[in-house]
């Protein structure tokens, strides 16, 4: 499946590249990350193999990425309009203004028009709130959301790193009072972090909310690069406490299984973890940050993997996280519910404590 294999986002018409670029590691502001040149040179080829979808937010790098995206393609009708432009708001960039940043009407309005001028567009195509504020009710959100639709200036808006609960309200907010829903979630999910599994993508398939994971590689541990007795990188994030800290005995089993897969797949196991993300339910488009273009054109090779399920089996039994309260409960009370038959395939035991017969029912 090349770049240029479209899908549609949600529960919309709107068509994204399977894989997405991310663009946090547009410019070196942040002490890292890809130069002027690189990033443009990143977004080139990402577009020449087909991609349009690329994502970005206010915060990233001092807003130093979307000026970068504005440059480049923004002020170039002719590349803008092909592309799937997102950013986010809810990030503050303004060191003590209280409302440099939130979910609230007046930082949003002031946000969406600072991404503008630094995207030098007229739109954006997906606005992403970026994460939970929890001081803001969030129809105030949902109603500004819909405003900045109705005046052109937003086309879609999408959900990122909020509780799932949050999530369907501001989704029913929006259902009810006829504004402007959600049609994606952006979250971290990679074969280390699975717990979104419990709740949050349930949560987006039955709301409608396309899934595109953030960080599917876990910032790299899931690289290859990371291997049992052999020394850290002496550079990058390799010597970051982030990831040593990581690095256990069953982080290092999972590697292991994750290498072998790969191996028997022919592919990197970068490429083996992207496959396996982007083949589950709910996923849309995985964001992909590639920081060099041998990153970008590794991530991208991901999508001409395919796992069989013998490969897929090994990387659950290594990776599902136990479950939660009350899916931990749940399968127990199947039995009670469907009463001894078969639905849509899943069987079931009669349940030893109801009625065995009509004398005993009440």
């Amino acid at each position: 499946m090349p770049l240029n294999h479209y899908v549609t986002l949600g529960r919309s018409g709107l068509r994204v590249s399977p894989l997405c670029l991310g663009a946090m590691t547009f410019g070196d502001d942040w002490g890292w990350g890809s130069s002027v040149d690189d990033s443009c040179a990143i977004m080139d080829a990402y577009i020449d193999l087909g991609g349009n979808f690329i994502d970005t937010a206010n915060i990233y790098t001092k807003g130093h990425s979307e000026k970068i995206m504005g440059d480049h393609l923004g002020r170039h009708a002719a590349k803008r309009d092909r592309l799937v432009i997102a950013t986010k708001f809810l990030g503050n960039l303004y060191p003590g203004d209280p409302n440099g940043g939130g979910a609230h009407r007046k930082a949003i309005y002031a946000a969406c028009e600072q991404s503008l001028r630094r995207l030098q567009t007229d739109h954006i195509d997906l606005y992403w709130m970026h994460f939970y504020d929890d001081l803001t009710p969030i129809d105030e959100t949902m109603r500004a959301i819909d405003d900045l639709v109705r005046a052109g200036k937003v086309r879609y808006f999408g959900i990122s790193d909020c509780p799932a609960w949050k999530c369907v309200q501001a989704q029913y907010e929006a259902i009810f009072r006829a504004w402007t829903p959600s049609i994606a979630l952006q979250i971290e999910y990679s074969l280390v972090e699975r717990t979104v599994e419990h709740e949050l993508i349930p949560m987006g398939i039955a709301n409608g909310m396309g899934v595109t994971p953030w960080s599917p590689l876990k910032g790299g541990l899931l690289s290859g690069k990371y291997r049992r007795g052999r020394p850290l990188p002496d550079e990058g994030r390799g010597t970051s406490d982030g990831i040593k800290n990581r690095l256990t005995e069953p982080m290092y089993d999972l590697i292991d299984v994750l290498c072998a897969v790969a191996e028997e797949a022919s592919c990197t196991p970068a490429q083996a973890a992207l496959a396996w993300v982007q083949g589950r339910p709910g996923v849309s488009s995985s964001i992909i940050g590639a920081r060099t273009m041998a990153q970008l054109r590794d991530n991208v090779g991901a999508l001409g993997v395919t796992l069989s399920a013998e490969h897929l089996t090994r990387l659950a039994e290594a990776s599902t996280p136990p479950p939660i309260f009350p899916h931990n409960f749940l399968p127990f009370v199947h039995d009670n519910v469907q009463g001894g038959t078969t639905v849509n395939g899943r069987p079931s035991q009669p349940w030893r404590l109801a009625p065995q017969n009509d004398q005993e029912r009440w």
